[in-house]
C-alpha cells in the first residue's frame, strides 16, 4: 500500500520560512518523479514544484521560483520543499505526489501523478 505523508506545515509570518517533508512508503521511491502541489480555499489545485527520480532536474511554478527549493533523499525515501520569503498568497494545503512518468523535466500536470498524500496546511499571516 502506497503512502505519502506530508509534514512540516504550520503558521508563519510573511517573510518567514518553512520546510515541508514528504515521507514515502510502499513504493520504490527512487524510480518515481515527485512533485508538490497546493490548493487554496476556493481555488483549484495547482503545481508548485517537481523533481526527477534522481534529483538531478527540477521544475517550478513561476510564482515560487527563487523562493522555494525542492529536493529529495532517496536513501530516506523522503522529499522536501524549502519555502523561503513566504507570502500570504502561499497559504494553502500542500500535497506531495508521485509520478511513474519519468520525464525530464518532471511534469507539472496533476494527471501525470499516480499517488497523493493527504496534505499539510501552510498559513502565512501578513
Amino acid at each position: 500500500q502506497v503512502q505519502l505523508v506530508e509534514s512540516g506545515g504550520g503558521l508563519v509570518q510573511a517573510g518567514g520560512s518553512l520546510r515541508l517533508s514528504c515521507a514515502a512508503s510502499g513504493l520504490t521511491f527512487s524510480v518515481y518523479n515527485m512533485g508538490w502541489f497546493r490548493q487554496a480555499p476556493g481555488k483549484e489545485r495547482e503545481f508548485v514544484a517537481a523533481v526527477t527520480w534522481s534529483g538531478g532536474n527540477t521544475n517550478y511554478a513561476d510564482s515560487v521560483k527563487g523562493r522555494f527549493i525542492i529536493s529529495r533523499d532517496n536513501a530516506k525515501n523522503t522529499m522536501y520543499l524549502q519555502m523561503n520569503s513566504l507570502k500570504p498568497e502561499d497559504t494553502a494545503v500542500y500535497y506531495c505526489a508521485a509520478s511513474n512518468r519519468l520525464t525530464t523535466p518532471p511534469r507539472m500536470a496533476i494527471a501525470a501523478y499516480n499517488y497523493w498524500g493527504q496534505g499539510t496546511q501552510v498559513t502565512v499571516s501578513s
